[in-house]
């Protein structure tokens, strides 16, 4: 049976330069792949070590990017290795089978979200009544299916974040801060509904995962085994659990380190 390895992509397996954390005196630093480029200038990176190890886990397990990025920037991204058959989009609401959208999953999205929870013209008034110019950058939706803020981090009241976080909880959303970026994301839009699909498909038994964000919290609990790193939202909150490994790497040598974790993993597992 094959082993399926859903993992986010931003600040797990892949870094901007503000994210890096090279920490290390310059002369030795990782030399470094890019793997997104954004109007003609170079967005996202992977140490080349990295770039050897995801090669040889796409070689052997079924390795699905699992992100919160909506289909349009995921595309942009050129990762090393085969190319995936599946990835995962806007936090679960596309399923993408070799980069097209799966219509009867996005569908069964859309329905349960309709069921469940607040619609997202309501967040959305929201977010525009109660954001303080002073540092909000820009208000964007994502796919139809959520909202995100680009904000001034350093200006945004913490106290803001909390009662938006207790307003939305009433509403079945979850809020979640990413760097410059606050999203609001209906609670059964989860990554790990859609990694559960793309086992039963191709008939996994052992699912690894990884992710840094409170948004990735479900796919490490639906996963057999999971990493955090040594930065983001999971670890600032100190965010533990059964199977989840945390590691003490930060920036894009974590990256290294989970895919260091995931291969071993893989070929642990083969008979």
């Amino acid at each position: 049976m094959p082993v399926l390895v859903a993992s986010d992509l931003d600040r797990t397996l892949i870094y901007s330069s503000a994210a890096l954390a090279l920490t290390m005196p310059d002369a030795r630093a990782p030399r470094l792949l890019c793997v997104e480029v954004h109007e003609s200038r170079p967005l996202s990176y992977l140490t080349e070590t990295a770039a050897r190890l995801l090669t040889d886990l796409g070689d052997a397990a079924v390795f699905v990017p699992t992100t919160t990025r909506t289909r349009k920037q995921y595309q942009r991204i050129n990762l090393p290795g085969p190319k995936p058959a599946f990835a995962i989009c806007a936090n679960g609401g596309h399923l993408l089978v070799d980069g097209v959208t799966d219509a009867d999953w996005h569908a069964r999205v859309l329905a349960r979200l309709a069921d469940e929870c607040a619609p997202l013209a309501e967040v959305q008034e929201h977010l525009t009544r109660t954001a303080d110019p002073v540092w909000l950058r820009k208000q964007r939706v994502a796919e139809d299916l959520f909202a995100y803020l680009v904000v001034e981090r350093e200006l945004l009241p913490e106290d803001w974040v909390k009662e938006l976080a207790a307003w939305a909880e009433g509403r079945g959303w979850t809020v979640s801060l990413q760097g410059r970026k606050l999203y609001a994301v209906p609670k059964p839009l989860t990554k790990s509904a859609a990694v559960r699909e793309v086992a039963r498909r191709t008939g996994a038994e052992l699912t690894l995962a990884a992710g840094d964000s409170l948004l990735d919290a479900d796919l490490l609990l639906a996963a057999d085994r999971g990493w955090r790193p040594g930065h983001g939202e999971l670890a600032d909150a100190g965010w533990l659990a059964p199977r989840i490994s945390a590691l003490p790497e930060r920036g894009v040598l974590a990256g290294e380190r989970i895919l260091r974790e995931f291969l071993e993993a893989t070929r642990t597992a083969a008979p």
